[in-house]
């Protein structure tokens, strides 16, 4: 089962673009009945190793604007640091109400954002300034809550971007991929320093995502992205909701 886990969430955010962390999680938790800092070390760590693979070919097809995403990492890297020690704050309590609430949030903002984005395009403006200051501002809450829940790079990192910068998508993509790279990494090594990890789980998930990353490669070119990814994000709606049940104890 565990195998399968990992191919199908590599297989998913293949297609989709989705990010790792925000399928991840919820899986472990509804799917595999982990328990939830277990869940959130073990999918920042997995996270961190499928953008291992990817970020290097962002990189090399020059995908990335290292100047903005310096700026990221200067508001983002404290924040994912807060966020895991307070993670690992409220593991020793076992009050696991405040990581539902957050990862509901995020799931329910970040598939009603790929919802809106697939039926009302959001056109970049290239006469835009970036707003450097600005987002490093932004981006330690955004660390803070990857820390927290293993949730938040991907979309709401993107919608900054696209929000304070003049970036062309392709630079948008390599860089917010380059950024929860580097937030996973340093987030999830607090949660193993912390045993908050399942190293066998771990393992196993890893060596299926790898066949699943070659497998999607593969294939994605003739599916219907933009399909796929709007019938994942209403599943995920339905995923949020259903951790804001269980953060208010229905």
């Amino acid at each position: 089962m565990e195998y399968a886990t990992g191919f199908a969430i590599a297989i998913v955010i293949t297609l989709t673009g989705v990010g790792a962390g925000t399928i991840t999680a919820p899986l472990l938790i509804l799917g595999l009945r982990i328990p939830p800092g277990l869940a959130v070390g073990t999918a920042l760590a997995y996270s961190a190793l499928v953008k291992l693979i990817v970020v290097p070919i962002q990189m090399l097809r020059r995908q990335v604007n290292y100047r903005v995403l310096a700026f990221m990492l200067a508001g983002g890297l404290p924040g994912v640091v807060a966020g895991s020690l307070l993670l690992h704050k409220i593991a020793r309590r076992s009050h696991w109400a405040s990581l539902y609430w957050v990862l509901g949030g995020i799931v329910v903002f970040s598939s009603a954002w790929h919802i809106a984005h697939h039926f009302w395009p959001i056109v970049l403006s290239r006469r835009s300034m970036q707003k450097l200051l600005w987002i490093a501002a932004i981006m330690l809450p955004i660390g803070a809550e990857v820390g927290f829940s293993s949730s938040g790079a991907g979309a709401l990192g993107t919608v900054a971007l696209m929000s304070l910068t003049s970036l062309p998508a392709s630079q948008i993509v390599g860089t917010d991929l380059t950024f929860g790279l580097a937030l996973s990494t340093v987030g999830g090594g607090i949660h193993v320093l912390n045993g908050l990890y399942n190293l066998r789980l771990l393992a196993k998930m890893t060596a299926g995502g790898l066949l699943g990353a070659v497998v999607g490669t593969s294939i994605a070119p003739r599916l219907p992205n933009k399909v796929l990814r709007l019938a994942l994000s209403a599943c995920l709606l339905v995923i949020g909701c259903i951790f804001f049940c269980r953060a208010a104890g229905l």
